[in-house]
């Protein structure tokens, strides 16, 4: 599986549909991820409750950044480094290690899968004699 991952570079089509899609959900996610964060701080007086939100709708923005350049070739390499910095916000939210690895398990499978049909249908247009 290691072999067939993409981790840098300008995937195909479904693949990049895949990618985009967990990734742009992923946007929602971690949005309410900091939502939590920022009421728990406040709640406990903690001075930087204001700072994980503000971190928080930053790798939310960044997941719709990601989203679109993935046409690019560091568009993968950017979500590789959103699913990284999604599992490091469960210092401040635990619950997010749990969200980060089944994002990180989504984007992988994205980008494999992807990969498979992008193959798939290659192989089906290179055949096809209409």
């Amino acid at each position: 599986m290691i072999g067939s991952l993409l981790l840098y570079g300008v995937g195909e089509r479904m693949t990049r549909r895949f990618a985009a899609l967990v990734i742009g959900s992923q946007s929602l996610v971690v949005f309410f991820g900091a939502l939590v964060a920022y009421a728990l701080a406040k709640a406990q007086g903690q001075a930087a409750h204001t700072a994980y939100l503000t971190v928080g709708i930053v790798l939310a923005l960044l997941c719709i950044m990601a989203a679109g350049t993935l046409r690019r070739p560091w568009g993968v390499a950017l979500g590789w480094s959103i699913e990284i910095a999604t599992l490091i916000s469960a210092v401040v939210v635990p619950m997010m290690f749990v969200v980060g690895l089944i994002f990180i398990a989504l984007w992988a499978t994205a980008l494999v899968q992807g990969r498979k049909m992008d193959d798939m249908t290659k192989n089906f247009t290179a055949h096809d004699p209409g």
